[in-house]
């Protein structure tokens, strides 16, 4: 059991990665910033945050042919018009691994819901700028919350700051501590080449 963030931010994330951490497919994101960052690049602003899914920029190109069933799920029933958003995970950050390595990122592969092409497009975007692999521990909120869906959130920026209330209560982790640290020591090695 964990505490919810005490900022109201959000990372945004495809509805199908958010799906993928809250079942514990997966502990890793990774990221090199949105067009419409301050600085375009990402940084790393909290060490808390929620999971706010997106859904409409999702590409099943871009997601294993294993997840395709996750990704419609995800998007079964939501429409442009809607209003709300679910906020059910937040996740904490317990490592934050930069990277300009390709081979580092193509031994990721079986850690996470992307394609090579999804990877290596993120790798090679900005290419002086390192990737962040972000290992993440989430959680499922015991009491979800549906927020207004504002204009400020559109666009392609990584962070929210959410002006209206949050659930200030607590989190269950998706994964046990053994399997948790299992998953962390695998991506590690896998990034460090030692796998």
């Amino acid at each position: 059991m964990a505490q919810a963030p005490s900022k109201p931010v959000a990372l945004k994330e495809w509805a199908v990665a958010v799906k993928a951490l809250g079942e514990g497919k997966q502990i890793l994101l990774m990221r090199k910033g949105g067009i419409h960052e301050e600085t375009r690049e990402f940084r790393l602003e909290e060490q808390a945050f929620y999971l706010y899914p997106t859904y409409f920029h999702q590409k099943k190109a871009l997601v294993k042919p294993e997840y395709h069933a996750d990704l419609e799920a995800t998007v079964a029933g939501v429409s442009p018009e809607q209003k709300t958003v679910r906020l059910e995970y937040f996740a904490e950050v317990v490592d934050d691994i930069e990277t300009l390595d390709e081979a580092a990122i193509a031994r990721l592969m079986p850690y996470h819901i992307w394609t090579e092409t999804f990877a290596q497009d993120r790798l090679h975007w900005k290419k002086t700028k390192p990737l962040h692999v972000l290992l993440v521990r989430t959680y499922r909120l015991r009491r979800p919350v549906e927020i207004p869906i504002r204009p400020e959130y559109e666009g392609c920026k990584s962070w929210l700051f959410i002006p209206d209330p949050l659930p200030a209560g607590e989190g269950d982790p998706v994964l046990d501590d053994a399997a948790f640290a299992a998953q962390c020591d695998a991506v590690r090695r896998a990034l460090a080449g030692e796998a």
